[in-house]
Parts: structure tokens; C-alpha cells; sequence
């Protein structure tokens, strides 16, 4: 079996929402990369949503990430707490995990614009995150430097982790 025989079904075994989503988190950030697309373009700016009617905005602001190492590991949570949530909680009720979503983009394109956060794919991504690891609490995580807690503590250890390296309190998955 040839290697993209092997990615075709590793792609194809994602769960459904979760493809859309991983689809449209590298397609976005990709077509900006290799110019089809100005980057400025994509972020949460108020103004040109309200005056110019650029309503894409509101979407591509949560699948944009400029592309670095900390958007491969955007994708890597992406996949893993968005198949997890898919597969478990949500298992058989697509709808009920697309209005989960939509409820936590709203609430995303919400808290952007009044915090004026431009790039919102690290906050959708982690408002899932932090679903699954409520719903998870007692499972045991590993972290990096084989440090060990139960699941309901990864957000915290995260923002603490990024606090650390960064000085920011803001989570970048770095």
C-alpha cells in the first residue's frame, strides 16, 4: 500500500465534521501562503463586515492561522479533541455537535470583536477542548516533558504553559 493510499484513508476516517473543519483550517491558511489570498483579508475586522458586507470574515477569522509550527499543532488539537467530541458525546447526532459549533462560534466572533482578537482558530479550538476535557475529567493526560494530570486541568495547564514561555497568559499551543 502506497503512502497516499495511506493518507487517503487516514483523511477519509476522520469524522465528517471534524473533515470539513481540518479541510477549511489548512485550505484557508494555505490559499493565504501562496498568495491567492491577502491574509488581512481573513481576519476579524468589524468594519469592513458592517460597512463592505464582507461577511466571509466571520468564518475565515476561525480558520486562518498564519503558518508556523504552532499551526501544525492547532491542527494536531483540531483533529484530536474535535474526532474525540465527534465520536463520543456527539456519536450519531451530527446535528446537536454542528449547533455545538455554531453555538461556540457565535460566541467566538462575539468575544473578537469586543476583545478585538483578529484570528480566532486557537479560541474555537480550545473551546472544544475545554468541552472534552469537562466531559473527560478523570482521564489521565500526558503533556510535554512527560508531565501527567487529569484532562479536566489541560486548559489551565496550557495557559499556564504559554504563560511560562511566552509571558502571555494567551494560549498559541506553542
Amino acid at each position: 500500500m502506497s503512502a497516499s493510499n495511506d493518507l487517503g484513508q487516514w483523511y477519509k476516517s476522520i469524522p465528517p465534521i471534524t473533515r470539513v473543519w481540518f479541510t477549511g483550517a489548512i485550505i484557508v491558511p494555505v490559499s493565504a501562503r501562496l498568495g491567492l489570498v491577502r491574509p488581512q483579508n481573513l481576519v476579524l475586522f468589524i468594519q469592513p463586515i458592517i460597512q463592505n458586507f464582507q461577511i466571509w470574515r466571520l468564518i475565515t477569522a476561525v480558520l486562518f492561522y498564519p503558518m508556523s509550527f504552532n499551526y501544525l499543532i492547532n491542527l494536531y488539537f483540531l483533529y484530536q479533541y474535535s474526532s474525540r467530541l465527534e465520536t463520543s458525546t456527539f456519536n450519531g447526532k451530527p446535528a446537536d455537535y454542528i449547533f455545538c459549533l455554531f453555538f461556540l462560534w457565535i460566541c467566538n466572533i462575539i468575544v473578537g470583536g469586543i476583545l478585538s482578537l483578529y484570528v480566532l482558530m486557537d479560541a474555537l479550538i480550545l473551546s472544544v477542548m475545554y468541552i472534552w476535557c469537562q466531559l473527560n475529567k478523570e482521564v489521565i493526560m500526558s503533556f510535554w516533558f512527560g508531565m501527567q494530570f487529569k484532562a479536566m486541568y489541560m486548559p489551565w495547564v496550557l495557559m499556564l504553559f504559554s504563560w511560562i514561555i511566552s509571558g502571555s497568559y494567551v494560549i498559541k499551543f506553542s
